[in-house]
């Protein structure tokens, strides 16, 4: 919801579509930080989004990359790492620490291009909800976006 309160912090906005997308959603871009490894694309991201917070620094050590922000409610974590390309329990610590950020109302979206949830699925039992929603078809190729929220605060769903 763009306007709900608290940061959302984007992981891997690469040269920014997820960024411009948010934006045009509607959501403010103080609100935004930006966490990027490579160099070249934090200087791409700051010429195209002056006024977003960008942090190069990596996203699989989040308590540390994040630090400034630890007293700062974060909303949600929206990520576009390529999660499959790392082992399970790097996935795991990942998703861990970004709830740890946000909190119990937290909602961390991923960006994928697998079938299959990228946080594995027999972590999330018991811990979140994975919510798998429809293939994006314009996309070659055709990504997915799951949502995670914790197991407790996850919203019901009609029809399903």
């Amino acid at each position: 919801d763009p306007g709900s309160a608290g940061l959302v912090v984007e992981l891997g906005p690469g040269t920014g579509p997820v960024t411009r997308a948010l934006i045009e959603r509607g959501l403010d871009r103080q609100r935004l930080a930006l966490v990027e490894f490579d160099p070249r694309f934090c200087r791409i991201l700051e010429g195209r989004f002056e006024t977003v917070r960008i942090i190069q620094g990596d996203a699989y050590d989040l308590p540390r990359t994040l630090a400034e922000f630890r007293d700062t409610a974060v909303a949600a974590v929206v990520s576009s790492l390529p999660l499959l390309n790392q082992p399970p329990p790097r996935r795991e610590k990942l998703i861990a620490d970004a709830f740890a950020l946000m909190g119990p109302e937290g909602v961390f979206v991923q960006f994928t291009y697998g079938l299959l949830s990228p946080i594995p699925l027999e972590f999330c039992a018991g811990r979140y909800s994975a919510h798998r929603g429809p293939a994006i078809w314009r996309n070659l190729p055709p990504a997915r976006v799951w949502t995670y929220r914790l197991k407790d605060h996850a919203p019901a769903r009609s029809g399903r």
